[in-house]
Parts: C-alpha cells; sequence; structure tokens
C-alpha cells in the first residue's frame, strides 16, 4: 500500500472528469455517459461551475483553455479573454483620478469571454447542441443549489459592499445559510432565452445564433445600458467586435514531458520558465526543505520576468526559455532566500501607495474555479474559468450577474507590455495545464489561486513527475508558495521573502526555511492550492481532486 492520501486516485477507461466543485464534475460525467465527448462534456461543466461557484466565476468573466483533439493531433489554446474596451485608455482613467485601475465596479471590465470562449470550443469540437450543454446550468440556476462555505464567506466579507449595489443585494443578502438551497432565477431566465431564440437549424447556426445574441443583441445591450449608467468604459460595439480564438500554445521539453501554456497573455510561461531553471538541479534527490527552498527561488526569477516582460505583446519567449538564459538565471540561486527581485530583462513596473479598497482583488486562496477532462478516446482538456465574481461589480438587474473586473491587470504606465492599451488582452493569473507524451495528451492540470496558479500546480507537477507520487498524492501533499512578487491584483503588493506553508511540514523543514532566510508563515492545515488533474497512462485513464475547501471532486470509471 502508498501513502494514505484523502481519497484515491481515480482509474478506469471510459472516461475521467475532475474540477472544483462535485456538481461540475457530477455534470461533466453525466455528458460523459450519454455520449458526449470530453468537450461537450467541459462546456456543460463550465456552465455549470458559473452557477454554482458565483463567488469565483460567472458569465462575466473569461475562460482560457488547452485542449488536445484526437483528430486535430495537436494541442491548442482556447482564449476566451475579452479585451479592454474601446474607450479605456491610460488617459482616459487619469482624468478619473486613478493611479491603478480599480479591483471592483464596472471601470474594471473587460469583454466577457467565457460564453464566447465555450461557444467556439462546442462548435469546433464538440458534438452537442447548445440547448443540451445550457440545460444543467439552467436547472440548477432555475431549481436551486446548496451555498458552499467559500460562497457564504465571499457574501459574509463583502455585504456591506454588496448592500450598495441594489440587485446584487437583492440576490445575495441577508447572508445564505451554508448549505441552504440557493437559486437564480434571472440567471436562467438569461440563459433559457438565448437558449429558446437560437433553437432551429443546424447546431452551427443554432451556435452562432447564440453567439450574437449575447454579444450583438440583448445580453449586450443590457450590459451597455447598464455600464453606460455605472459610468463605466465596456459599450455595445466592443461586444461586437470580440470573437474567442484559437491558439498554438507555448511548450518546454522537461524530463521526458512537453508542456503546453498559453501565451504570455496569461501567466502560463512562467511556468515553462521555472521548469527551465528547475532543469539544472536534480529535483528527485532534494530534501524537502530544500526543494521548497530551490523552487521558490527560481520561481521569484521566473516571476520578475513575468511582470516585467509579459502581456498582449510581442515577448521574448525564445530568449526566456533558451539554456544560456537560464544557465545565467539559475546561478543567482543560492542557499539564501533572495530579497532581490530583478527581471532578466526589460524593467519593472513602477508601485504606487493605493489605499485598499472594499472587495477589492481576488482573494489569494483561489477565486477562480479550474476542470479536466478526459474522454475514452484520448481528448483532453484543462480550464481556468475566472471573473465576474459576485464581489467584484453590481449585478445586472436583467442578466442576473456582474460584468468582470480583470482590467485591474493592466497598468496605468506607459511602455510596459502590460501597459493598458485599448483593444488588448490584460495579462492574466489563469493558467490551465496541458502536458503530453511522446507528442500524445498525458495529463490536464490546474488550479485556482491568483498569483499561486504557477506555484501550486507546478509543485504537483513536480511531485508527479520528478519525486514520483502518483496524482492524488501529490496533490494531497504539503503545499507552499510565495509573493514575493508583484500581485495581479489591485492595489498589486509586493511581498519581499515571503513564503507561506502548510502547518503539515515537519518543524524541522519550516526551521531550516527560516535560518536560510525565508519569512515563513505557517497556515492551516489543508488551505493551499485546489489542484485537480486527469491523466491517460497505459492504456488507463487517471484522475485526482483536492480535499481543501471541500468541494473539489474527481469521478471517473
Amino acid at each position: 500500500m502508498g501513502e494514505f492520501t484523502t481519497r484515491p486516485e481515480l482509474r478506469g477507461t471510459f472516461g475521467m472528469v475532475a474540477s472544483t466543485h462535485w456538481l461540475a464534475s457530477a455534470v461533466g460525467m453525466a455528458v460523459l455517459e450519454r455520449g458526449g465527448n470530453a468537450f461537450d462534456a467541459a462546456v456543460a461543466a463550465g456552465f455549470t461551475l458559473q452557477v454554482v461557484e458565483p463567488h469565483l466565476n460567472g458569465p462575466g468573466g473569461e475562460v482560457p483553455a488547452l485542449f488536445y483533439a484526437v483528430d486535430r493531433g495537436e494541442p491548442l489554446t482556447l482564449c476566451g479573454q475579452g479585451v479592454a474596451p474601446a474607450a479605456a485608455t491610460i488617459e482616459r482613467y487619469r482624468e478619473l483620478g486613478h493611479e491603478l485601475i480599480p479591483g471592483t465596479g464596472v471601470l474594471a471590465a473587460c469583454v466577457p469571454g467565457a460564453f464566447g470562449g465555450w461557444l467556439l470550443l462546442l462548435q469546433d469540437f464538440g458534438t452537442w447542441r447548445l440547448g443540451d450543454v445550457l440545460q444543467f446550468a439552467i436547472d440548477y440556476a432555475e431549481n436551486g443549489f446548496p451555498v458552499v462555505g467559500g460562497m457564504r464567506l465571499s457574501i459574509e466579507r463583502q455585504a456591506d459592499l454588496l448592500a450598495g449595489w441594489p440587485a446584487s443585494s437583492e440576490l445575495y443578502l441577508p447572508v445564505p445559510e451554508l448549505g441552504a438551497q440557493f437559486r437564480n432565477p434571472t440567471l436562467a431566465a438569461t440563459y433559457r432565452r438565448i437558449m429558446e431564440e437560437s433553437a432551429g437549424g443546424s447546431r452551427e447556426s443554432e451556435l452562432e445564433r447564440a453567439r450574437e445574441l449575447f454579444y450583438e443583441g440583448f445580453v449586450a445591450d443590457e450590459i451597455h445600458r447598464f455600464s453606460e449608467a455605472e459610468g463605466g468604459l465596456l459599450a455595445r460595439d466592443d461586444l461586437a467586435a470580440w470573437r474567442a480564438t484559437f491558439e498554438p500554445v507555448v511548450s518546454f521539453d522537461y524530463h521526458g514531458t512537453t508542456v503546453c501554456k498559453t501565451g504570455p497573455w496569461g501567466a502560463g510561461p512562467v511556468a515553462l520558465q521555472q521548469l527551465a531553471l528547475l532543469e539544472g538541479f536534480d529535483v528527485e534527490k532534494l530534501d524537502e526543505a530544500e526543494f521548497v527552498h530551490v523552487v521558490t527561488e527560481c520561481a521569484k526569477l521566473a516571476f520578475a520576468d513575468r511582470d516585467a516582460l509579459y502581456g498582449d505583446a510581442d515577448v521574448l519567449l525564445d530568449t526566456l526559455l533558451s539554456r544560456e538564459y537560464n544557465d545565467t538565471r539559475r546561478a543567482l540561486v543560492d542557499g539564501e532566500a533572495s530579497s532581490a527581485y530583478e527581471p532578466g530583462l526589460g524593467r519593472l513596473p513602477t508601485l504606487v501607495e493605493a489605499e485598499e479598497l472594499a472587495g477589492g482583488g481576488e482573494p489569494t486562496r483561489g477565486d477562480t474555479v479550474h476542470l479536466d477532462v478526459v474522454d475514452s478516446l484520448g481528448n483532453m482538456i484543462s480550464a481556468t474559468p475566472s471573473g465576474g465574481w459576485l464581489y467584484g461589480s453590481p449585478v445586472i438587474p436583467a442578466l442576473g450577474w456582474p460584468l468582470g473586473t480583470r482590467a485591474q491587470m493592466f497598468w496605468l504606465e506607459e511602455g510596459l507590455p502590460s501597459s493598458l492599451r485599448p483593444g488588448t488582452r490584460p495579462r492574466t493569473t489563469l493558467s490551465p495545464g496541458l502536458a503530453l507524451r511522446d507528442g500524445k495528451p498525458w495529463l490536464a492540470w490546474g488550479t485556482p489561486g491568483g498569483d499561486q496558479q504557477e506555484q501550486w500546480g507546478l509543485h504537483v507537477y513536480l511531485r508527479h513527475v520528478d519525486r514520483g507520487l502518483n496524482l492524488q498524492e501529490a496533490i494531497d501533499a504539503p503545499e507552499f508558495h510565495t509573493d514575493h512578487l508583484i500581485s495581479s491584483f489591485y492595489p498589486r503588493g509586493f511581498v519581499p521573502r515571503s513564503l507561506d506553508v502548510e502547518a503539515r511540514f515537519s518543524q524541522e523543514v519550516i526551521d531550516e526555511l527560516r535560518a536560510r532566510g525565508h519569512d515563513v508563515a505557517v497556515e492551516p492545515d489543508w488551505s493551499l492550492g485546489r489542484v485537480t488533474a486527469v491523466q491517460k497512462e497505459d492504456g488507463q485513464l487517471r484522475a485526482g481532486a483536492n480535499p481543501r475547501g471541500m468541494q473539489g471532486y474527481a469521478t471517473g470509471r
């Protein structure tokens, strides 16, 4: 017998779904059982997550995904990340008195990308009709779902903010009880109207009509009207002009695997940079304290490059992932915790003093959702939907959900790859993961967690690939992360030499990390990370899910 794990590593041959909420995992599995493929299942689960985890994502948010369709024979990125409005210029925000884009309210809205992203995936790689995948989400919104702890806590923490937004207050206050049945009839009505008005004709024409209803029809009209009334910059033309897209992945070969990530409009390449640095260490042989130290020090170097160089722009990834560059950067890692934060190229943004706003940013414990699916054919997808949080922006009364606040990740400073420019994507933290072996899909994994995504997710990967733990053991292993990076969320803090570790690390390890100069904060057991994963290996399908937060689940057979 191996180590005790909180739940089994699932194994089977038919299909596996893992996500941050058991209802979404069950929905994905129901789709597979009814003959849908991995992409049908992911879309149905994705729409369900918008309903049952409204504190973590919603229809006003976005979805980046990485996937491998066996018919297509190559890994691809789905970009369901909306762009900044045409009116969103640095000058405009400065005129309004802002040095940073606020973390809450309609001024932080980009085009909602999740709907268009899921529809494009369904159209090109799925087999089901829109009504069939949307029905699950509509049913939960109409008939209710149980309130999870995180949802109740989010509403409780932001009750004063929500009270000032009429439709939000009506929907979410008073604070619902844990486990109570919660309904959102307006959201159900919005999706039902799209479903009914787009129905008929071919599958493709239905999906195109649904897209038009959202981005050029009644949904766009409501968003425009509400944004204008609230002093926002997002307009009908911004929605009409935007399309979700497919893009090539960025990849790096590491220890017999090809790790695939989104382009540098997301944080994904920071995982590849960490792997390029870690190649110079014998990760398998490091003791636990050295493992945490070395991984953390490499993270600091990679995140400094992210903060200086990433954005919706031309980024020198060939250089950043080259052996020569990483040999030079790796030489900066020694036995001590570094207090430096210097990119290898470019310059960092200038931090500004900003007051903490009510509801600002994304609590670091993972205000996002994640889902992974693999089917019997080997189709595989990893998706990290986020944004449109219930406390980020006011609920639009006619639609039942708020806009997103992803624009807070742009800088109002000229000359950076992540500086605000109309029509460009914010440099998000969202970072699904896909890895290949021998060119075939092998692992899909990821986690919520803001700037921790490319730490928690990477640690599970290293523990699986280099340190020999199975998926569930790697997910269950004690977690850690650093905030020695520029926060992607308002008010953009930086905490030098910080290291958060779960209390399940031994005192000996914690003492050694402190001796090395890390400013260690010991967090409660089972409090860091929400990684889920699915895998295809040796003719088997496998899956693991996170016990932390007591809501993630994997299912499969």
